[in-house]
Parts: C-alpha cells; sequence; structure tokens
C-alpha cells in the first residue's frame, strides 16, 4: 500500500530553503519516491489554512517512507528545512 509524505509549510529563510530543495529530490527518489505536488498555487475553498506551501510525495509503501524520512541522507536535510520553514509534517496511509 502507497504512504504519502505531506507537508504544509511557510517558507521563512528562502535561500537556505533553496539550499534544502536542490537537494532532497535526490534522497526521495532513492528511497522509490516521487513528488505529486511541490509547491504551486494554492486556492483555500474551505476553512483557514495559514501555510503557503503544500508538498505530496508518494511511496511505494509506509516502510519505504520511513526509511527516506530516517536516512542519513535526508537526516542531514532536515535541520536546514526546520531552520528555513514552518509548517506540519506527516506521513499517511494510501488506500
Amino acid at each position: 500500500m502507497s504512504a504519502y509524505v505531506i507537508v504544509q509549510e511557510t517558507v521563512q529563510d528562502q535561500a537556505m530553503f533553496d539550499a534544502y530543495r536542490k537537494d532532497v529530490p535526490a534522497t526521495i527518489v532513492a528511497h522509490g519516491g516521487r513528488f505529486l505536488v511541490r509547491g504551486g498555487a494554492l486556492t483555500v475553498l474551505e476553512g483557514d489554512w495559514e501555510m503557503l506551501r503544500v508538498v505530496v510525495v508518494e511511496f511505494p509503501s509506509r516502510a519505504a517512507a520511513e526509511a527516506w524520512y530516517e536516512s542519513p541522507e535526508y537526516q542531514k536535510l532536515v535541520p536546514i528545512r526546520r531552520n528555513s520553514t514552518i509548517g506540519n509534517f506527516v506521513i499517511v496511509d494510501g488506500i
């Protein structure tokens, strides 16, 4: 069953975040993941949505998503993301 990493965030330091964006794709591909949504135009139709950016990454399984998140390559990038954005970061099972 596929699993998805869903991130909603607001970038606070664009230069730092650009370094993260440059390096993160290779870590995702190495674990069988692929971007479905990576930023882009966002229209809120209902409710409150405070974050300006949404990212959705599909992985072949929860194990693959968790292995990516815990990988040494991605863990080196986590501080850059945390220091350049605010937001929410989850893994959710697909159907």
